[in-house]
């Protein structure tokens, strides 16, 4: 079966890229740091055995930009007014060209690791909806075999309840779903001190485009 691993990512900028975390940080460092947090969910993605990589992108003129970065990976460009109808629309084209599996997660978890993704495909072989908790009330990782568009439209996103609410949708629809183990994606100050933390302990190949910038940032 057709396995799609999606990677919800943004061009980095300067005042429009992680702006939570500013401040400690500046917007221009805030946006270096994104930029290292993506490369290193690349190579995360790399790791994970799938029959299509595709980073779903925004802006659309970032086309050139994520071509030069990740030569071996599919480009979509991000369509829709808001999150859930961007997240809808990719997922409904990748399964409407590539039937099988779509997995999807975002560029902000820069150790995640690759098991769990793999996971997400292995689960959908007997599940209809596989989600990635992250202890913000979201979800990191979303996969399913066909579009399920009340479960990413009807759900407000950015809330503590997105987790909530979308297994609440997943049931009215009879969804058999499963979950991954918890993680975090870093949006604020304590994600990033928690980032610091979790690096300090991990092995050197966790990360290694963020743990070079958060070291070269510290003794700056």
């Amino acid at each position: 079966m057709h396995q799609s691993l999606l990677i919800f990512a943004k061009q980095p900028a300067a005042g429009q890229t992680k702006t939570r975390l500013c401040p400690p940080l500046s917007h221009a460092a805030a946006a270096e740091l994104y930029a290292c947090f993506l490369r290193d969910t690349l190579v995360t993605a790399r790791q994970v055995p799938a029959s299509t990589r595709v980073i779903v992108y925004q802006p659309e003129e970032a086309a050139g930009y994520f071509r030069a970065l990740a030569p071996d990976f599919a480009l979509l460009p991000q369509q829709g007014a808001d999150l859930g109808e961007r997240l809808d629309r990719c997922l409904t084209t990748v399964l409407n060209a590539s039937p099988g599996m779509a997995v999807l997660i975002g560029a902000d978890i820069p150790t995640l690791p690759a098991p769990y993704v793999a996971r997400a495909f292995d689960l959908l072989a007997t599940h209809d909806l596989v989600l990635g908790p992250s202890d913000d009330g979201g979800y990191y990782l979303i996969g399913t075999r066909r579009p399920y568009p009340r479960l990413v439209r009807e759900v407000t996103m950015s809330t503590p309840y997105v987790l909530r609410d979308t297994l609440a949708i997943a049931a009215e629809l009879g969804l058999r779903v499963a979950l991954l183990p918890g993680w975090y994606d870093v949006d604020t100050p304590a994600d990033l001190e928690r980032l610091r933390q979790e690096l300090a302990l991990a092995p050197p190949t966790v990360a290694p485009h963020t743990r070079a910038w958060l070291t070269t940032y510290a003794e700056t």
